[in-house]
């Protein structure tokens, strides 16, 4: 069973797709003629000239719009495309989820005449983000385990220009860091289940440090631990955009 098929469902209430984010990767693929996403999910960022898109959890292809792309079950690294079909492809916070990375990324490659767009994370710096620091190591051991190592794409690739991606301290999709500013949200667990590195978790693993995040929270230790957030707009947590131009 796909992964998504188990915490997929309900993913659409909490990961809705942030203007800002989805700007920074249509500008990626602005030129672009045709766009396949891998590993889809409900759709989330797709521009219009999305042509068609492959996701393997059938919990997740029922949460997207009538109107998206029509969309294939199938896995990354198995793509049902011809050579060179596309202008371009876009994977967006999945590589993680794949298998075989190097086997996906080959896919990719394969099908792609011009762009790959890839939206990942660093976790050299994300394992710096206060919630998986300071509350959840747990978590934090999940994320190193699923992380794929920025360098190790770019290799794959063939090369790659990589852009950092700001999350504004009101992001709209519910990801990882998302919530920097907003700390009682990952106190829902709606939110956790949105969220790979905490729904993978135990729940007993992460009821200590949740609990101690409640606390600090009710007593206003949260905001004298971590006043330079209190006034920030956007947060490096380690999100990265590879853009790798094919040949």
């Amino acid at each position: 069973m796909d992964a998504y098929d188990r915490i997929g469902i309900g993913y659409c209430t909490t990961r809705r797709p942030d203007p800002r984010i989805a700007s920074q990767i249509h500008a990626a693929l602005s030129t672009m003629g045709t766009v396949v996403d891998v590993g889809a999910g409900a759709g989330s960022y797709e521009p219009a000239q999305t042509v068609a898109a492959i996701e393997p959890s059938m919990v997740m292809i029922a949460q997207r719009p009538a109107v998206s792309a029509p969309c294939v079950q199938a896995i990354a690294e198995a793509l049902p495309l011809r050579d060179k079909c596309v202008d371009a492809t876009m994977a967006i916070l999945t590589v993680h989820h794949w298998s075989d990375v190097a086997a996906g990324i080959d896919q990719l490659r394969r099908v792609t005449r011009h762009r790959i767009v890839i939206l990942t994370w660093d976790q050299s710096v994300t394992r710096n983000f206060w919630l998986l620091r300071d509350y959840l190591p747990a978590a934090a051991r999940i994320s190193d385990e699923l992380w794929v190592p920025i360098d190790q794409l770019v290799e794959l690739l063939g090369g790659a220009q990589v852009q950092t991606v700001p999350v504004p301290h009101d992001c709209t999709d519910g990801f990882g860091a998302a919530y920097w500013r907003r700390p009682d949200a990952y106190l829902d667990p709606t939110v956790r289940a949105g969220m790979s590195m905490l729904a993978y978790a135990d729940d007993a693993a992460l009821a200590e440090g949740l609990g101690r995040l409640a606390g600090d929270l009710r007593s206003r230790r949260w905001h004298q631990r971590y006043p330079d957030l209190l006034d920030q707009q956007l947060l490096d947590a380690g999100y990265r955009l590879l853009i790798s131009d094919q040949r």
